[in-house]
């Protein structure tokens, strides 16, 4: 019997959430994705030693203020994490748009043509690339311009069906709706404990896919967030699911059965619907789960983001001395 991961590899495209080269390389994952808390922990490793002693020596020849000047060294060891992973995967390489920048179009925009010039300039073509933006009404309008310049976007932070509508009217080429943060808000709001099938967050992503499927809409969805193997398990047969390092172990080493769970030869007919920004905003705050935990994401996303500038910060003030 092959193992659960092999079987899912053959329904699903299996996405590597890590920044651990190590993982990455052994797991063989098709794609990869990154965020702030990714490349912190990923430059925390010796791998990425010299990486920092490079973009601190660059950014010593940069003008500007020293927290300009940081943000550019934290940029560019971002995309020294993402550099390193797209020569382990085959496919793409997600990378963020700086949270603080979420409710920017225009500095999102910006930010999205920086990271890909940042990467050409690596020698690694924009499309090994996916930008990451955060679902919220501005990025995926910062979307629908990069995509029409054939920059493909991944939008993270998704939690509803408002958000996956507003996507698809977008033409986005990827969304990542979050499943176990959705569970983790229910299981503190009710109390309860929920099995797989129960789970609100796997109930979403199979409205979402059946939704995308029923309507003929091209963007691809990657369940994103897991909390358990159960919970990947659930949405086996999604576009692409990203997972992180310790349940891909598990579902490698586990050789039993794994039932296909969703397949577009599966949907059930679902009317289309188009939503303007005061709809949407509408939707998102009636949701209020949605509503928290966007929020929440990005405070986490931004708080991170401080910290690699601040780590960064440091470095460029032990090279000065």
């Amino acid at each position: 019997m092959t193992s659960k991961l092999d079987q899912l590899r053959a329904m699903t495209t299996v996405v590597a959430d890590s920044g651990d080269i190590e993982a990455v390389a052994r797991l063989k994952p098709v794609d990869c994705t990154t965020n702030p808390t990714i490349v912190l922990k990923a430059l925390g490793t010796p791998m990425f030693a010299d990486a920092i002693k490079e973009a601190v020596a660059w950014g010593k020849k940069q003008g500007g203020t020293p927290d300009a000047v940081a943000a550019a060294v934290a940029d560019r060891l971002a995309i020294s994490v993402g550099a390193a992973l797209s020569g382990l995967v085959p496919g793409r390489v997600s990378t963020e748009v700086d949270a603080d920048l979420s409710f920017n179009t225009e500095g999102s925009i910006a930010k999205a043509r920086a990271i890909i010039a940042a990467y050409k300039e690596r020698g690694i073509s924009h499309d090994r690339i996916l930008i990451k933006l955060a679902s919220t009404w501005e990025g995926i309008r910062a979307a629908e311009v990069l995509q029409k310049e054939g920059i493909d976007c991944n939008l993270t932070l998704l939690f509803s069906k408002a958000q996956a509508v507003a996507c698809a009217d977008a033409k986005v080429f990827l969304i990542s709706p979050f499943v176990g943060r959705i569970l983790d808000w229910y299981k503190k709001s009710t109390g309860k404990e929920y099995t797989p099938e129960e789970d609100p967050g796997v109930i979403s992503v199979r409205e979402i896919y059946n939704y995308y499927k029923a309507n003929d809409i091209k963007t691809i969805v990657m369940g994103a967030s897991f909390r358990s193997a159960g919970e990947v398990e659930a949405l086996a047969g999604c576009d692409r699911l990203t997972i992180s390092p310790n349940l891909l172990d598990e579902l490698s080493k586990d050789e039993g059965k794994l039932e296909r769970k969703l397949s577009p030869e599966n949907k059930t007919s679902v009317s289309k619907i188009s939503v303007d920004e005061k709809t949407f905003r509408w939707m998102m705050n009636e949701d209020a789960m949605a509503t928290d935990k966007l929020a929440e994401g990005i405070r986490a996303f931004a708080k991170d983001l401080i910290a690699l500038r601040t780590m960064v910060g440091k470095e460029l003030q032990l090279a000065a001395a």
